[in-house]
């Protein structure tokens, strides 16, 4: 199975891609270079904006924009150089930002929260307490916890064919799978399915069509692991990347696995010898994946 890196982007942390089928183009944020980029794999067209913020996560909306996770605000953007406030997420909590963000199947943008690793000149800093919680931002822009669960980092939101959430927690590195009350818009049942996998940490995921879970194993992991609803590793391939970081099923038939990586942390050295860092990458799985939700 050939990867093939398809943009040279370094991103500092590549993250949140998504595939937006009518424009034919890949989608994703660098949450500490404050950017969100545009690539048409077809043609190599590529397009960059800048953020007014720290930007951690994007959906697409059914209109045609974008709902984006910044630090601690949810905004609506459209592809230009405005940013429209929607919603506030832990207010209470300056020590928190938002992290993972994804449009369920519901149309809301259900997105997570961790103790803020990024200082303001876009340095890391440490992460000293589990601070993270999941949230469920609907299209009228309230915000609602989904569990009282903590989480150091959270990560990964998939949702299986009988509506459960698959989620993860960088830190512990485990995933885990929820029950989904949508009347009591709650989350429930957690079980752990994934825990101590040796390659890496776990980051963003994508859900294929036979109902398997594709990992990104950040933090040296170098890999993507296919995963079952249970928990159960199907298989892994090796990336030419040690920090990939979220993936999205793309292409007309959406038979592309596209995976973003990070080069946050790494010195010049490393960087100067692997080059590949930060970059956009491509696979052929030999499966199909499932089109992302559209908020509103």
């Amino acid at each position: 199975m050939g990867t093939e890196m398809i943009l040279a982007a370094r991103n500092t942390v590549g993250e949140s891609l998504v595939w937006d089928g009518p424009t034919g183009r890949l989608i994703w944020v660098d949450i500490v270079e404050k950017a969100i980029h545009a690539l048409v794999p077809e043609t190599g067209h590529h397009q960059r904006w800048q953020t007014p913020d720290f930007v951690t996560s994007l959906g697409l909306r059914k209109d045609g924009g974008a709902v984006v996770g910044l630090t601690k605000e949810i905004v609506l953007w459209d592809f230009d150089d405005h940013f429209t406030p929607f919603a506030r997420v832990e207010s209470a909590l300056p020590g928190n930002r938002l992290n993972e963000g994804v449009v369920g199947p519901d149309g809301a943008f259900w997105i997570g929260t961790m103790q803020n690793n990024i200082n303001p000149d876009g340095s890391p800093a440490d992460i000293t307490s589990d601070t993270g919680r999941l949230y469920r931002c609907t299209a009228d822009g309230q915000v609602m916890p989904l569990s009282d669960d903590v989480f150091g980092i959270t990560n990964t939101l998939v949702w299986t064919e009988d509506g459960d959430l698959i989620t993860a927690d960088t830190l512990k590195n485990e995933l885990y799978r929820y029950r989904y009350d949508d009347q009591a818009d709650r989350l429930s049942d957690r079980r752990t399915i994934l825990s101590g996998f040796d390659r890496g940490l776990p980051d963003g995921s994508a859900m294929d069509r036979e109902g398997c879970v594709w990992n990104c194993r950040v933090a040296g992991g170098s890999c993507i692991a296919r995963i079952d609803p249970d928990g159960r590793i199907d298989r892994v391939v090796d990336l030419p990347c040690s920090w990939p970081t979220s993936c999205a099923f793309g292409g007309d038939d959406l038979k592309t696995l596209y995976i973003t990586s990070a080069r946050f942390t790494m010195d010049k050295d490393h960087l100067d010898r692997h080059p590949e860092e930060g970059g956009l990458f491509a696979i052929n799985p030999g499966v199909q994946g499932i089109a992302g939700h559209r908020f509103g």
